[in-house]
């Protein structure tokens, strides 16, 4: 017997149909409890997921999403380490400032207190003997003096009591004066001049420096003298007939005599 191809309308159903008539089958039983039975035979007669084409589409969703997932990880920790780098460096830059103020700070404290302490040695002034006393005044009158008054002050000391600088300065003449006997000069510091005479003994030499309260010699009696003691003087400068009162001089920077 011959057969013959279905046509027409009685064509058979394609197979998207039958798809679609299945599951509408099976959504109808599954209304009606009746699925336990026939859903599993129908939905494994259904076509593999990955024939439907949709599968590959969500995989490759996945796989894309994740990526920017990824990307956007990173970028958020490049950007937190960067963060990270610029605060360690912004920290480093305030830390190197705040030593560089604390050193320069340090560095003008030690500066002041250097010209501070220059300005104290400059203007300390002692008593050529410390704890003598004036024996003779400035300008007293008599013949003794060839100038007819006493251009100095004498201080009581015996012979070999140590004699001092009354401030700082440099030597200019140190050896015989005349009827001065040893004596020592003295520049100042300030331009004015001192004058030591009647020494029994030197301790500087010209051009030596000289600080306030230092040992420049020992007096004595040499020269022309009655006794053992010490002459000062004050002097505008080197040279004889210069001369200024030496208490008030003294007195002027500091020394109680």
């Amino acid at each position: 017997m011959a057969f013959t191809r279905a046509t027409g309308k009685h064509r058979r159903p394609s197979r998207v149909q039958r798809g679609t008539a299945r599951a509408a089958g099976v959504a109808a039983l599954a209304g009606t409890g009746v699925v336990g039975t026939l859903a599993a035979p129908a939905l494994a007669a259904e076509p593999a997921a990955a024939q439907t084409g949709l599968t590959p589409v969500v995989t490759l969703g996945d796989v894309v999403a994740d990526r920017i997932d990824a990307q956007a990880a990173a970028q958020h920790e490049a950007a937190r380490v960067a963060a990270q780098e610029a605060a360690r460096k912004a920290a480093e830059e305030a830390a190197r400032e705040r030593a560089a103020e604390e050193a320069e700070k340090a560095r003008a404290e030690k500066e002041r207190a250097a010209r501070e302490a220059e300005r104290k040695r400059l203007n300390t002034f002692v008593s050529p003997i410390p704890g003598s006393y004036v024996s003779t005044a400035y300008q007293s009158g008599g013949a003794i003096w060839s100038s007819g008054s006493h251009t100095g002050i004498d201080f009581h000391a015996a012979s070999g009591t140590p004699v001092h600088s009354v401030g700082v300065g440099t030597v200019v003449e140190a050896g015989w004066g005349g009827a001065y006997g040893n004596q020592v000069v003295i520049k100042m510091h300030d331009g004015t001049y001192t004058q030591y005479a009647h020494l029994s003994s030197i301790a500087v030499s010209v051009g030596q420096e000289v600080a306030a309260g230092e040992q420049i010699g020992l007096s004595g009696a040499t020269g022309n003298v009655t006794g053992a003691h010490l002459h000062f003087e004050a002097r505008m400068s080197a040279e004889y007939g210069s001369d200024l009162d030496p208490v008030a001089y003294l007195r002027s920077h500091g020394v109680n005599i």
